[in-house]
């Protein structure tokens, strides 16, 4: 692996642990972080320590395959079968070429999402402090998460003019952001509501979800880039049997959307359902 690919995820990974402080990411999630580029870095160790071998298997066999010929040719023998092993051999070392490249790859997308986290980070730093949001890394994504007392009234879904100031803010950030998506997703608790507007905690975090969306759009953050859903209660960060933990999970969450180079390739399951 380039020493200098090593440097750049070492630095995310050391800037990504400073900037988030306590309100950031927590110690488990950066540690998964760090070891998702560990171990690409251990497997292309292991990759290019395969490729030198094949590379000094072919060496060796080209050299007993001329001293081979040789002595064969002075007996008037043709022996082209020994042009197999060497080919089986390039084939290998071919496949390992791909599989190394594949790992870099891999390695680099890791480094620059750590670089993306940080730099987001970075420019929330302040709305962190002041409590306005925090940022969590949720299976391998970054999510920003915003109360509900800040942006919503109990019940409603119309922004509350603070909601306005921080989602102004936010809009800002995201803005800068290259080549990611963002999902807007709304979360409640478990406390039923039966109005005549919002039947279920569904409907509810639904149109806080949209009406985020369009505010987000709004303050100019291409329409493209955003999608919008609602979860309900069903995806709580804390206790339900508690006003503290209710309040925890009545929020908007704004997601990093990976890119579709960053997802597993399933090529080859494109004619199973046909």
């Amino acid at each position: 692996m380039p020493t200098e690919v090593r440097v750049r995820a070492a630095m995310a990974i050391l800037a990504v642990t400073v900037l988030g402080g306590a309100c950031g990411p927590s110690q488990e999630e950066l540690d998964a972080e760090r070891a998702r580029v560990r171990d690409l870095s251990e497997q292309l160790r292991d990759a290019q320590a395969q490729r030198e071998t094949l590379e000094a298997r072919i060496l060796a066999i080209q050299s007993q395959n001329e001293e081979m010929r040789g002595q064969l040719r002075a007996m008037g023998v043709e022996v082209q079968e020994l042009e197999g092993d060497r080919e089986t051999l390039r084939s290998s070392l071919s496949e390992t070429e791909r599989a190394l490249e594949e790992l870099r790859q891999r390695e680099r997308q890791a480094s620059a999402r750590l670089e993306q986290f940080r730099g987001m980070l970075e420019r929330f730093r302040a709305m962190i402090e002041s409590g306005q949001l925090r940022v969590r890394i949720v299976r391998g994504r970054m999510v920003v998460e915003l109360p509900e007392g800040i942006l919503f009234d109990s019940g409603r879904a119309e922004l509350k003019d603070s909601g306005e100031a921080t989602l102004t803010e936010v809009a800002q950030v995201l803005s800068t952001i290259q080549n990611r998506n963002f999902q807007i997703v709304g979360h409640t608790d478990n406390v039923p509501i039966r109005s005549r507007r919002y039947p279920s905690n569904w409907e509810l975090s639904t149109a806080r979800a949209v009406t985020v969306s369009k505010f987000l759009i709004d303050a100019g953050v291409p329409a493209t880039r955003l999608s919008a859903a609602g979860y309900a209660e069903t995806q709580p960060v804390g206790e339900n049997d508690t006003p503290e933990g209710r309040a925890q999970n009545r929020r908007i969450e704004i997601v990093l959307m990976p890119n579709l180079d960053e997802l597993p390739d399933l090529s080859a399951l494109e004619n199973l359902g046909s």
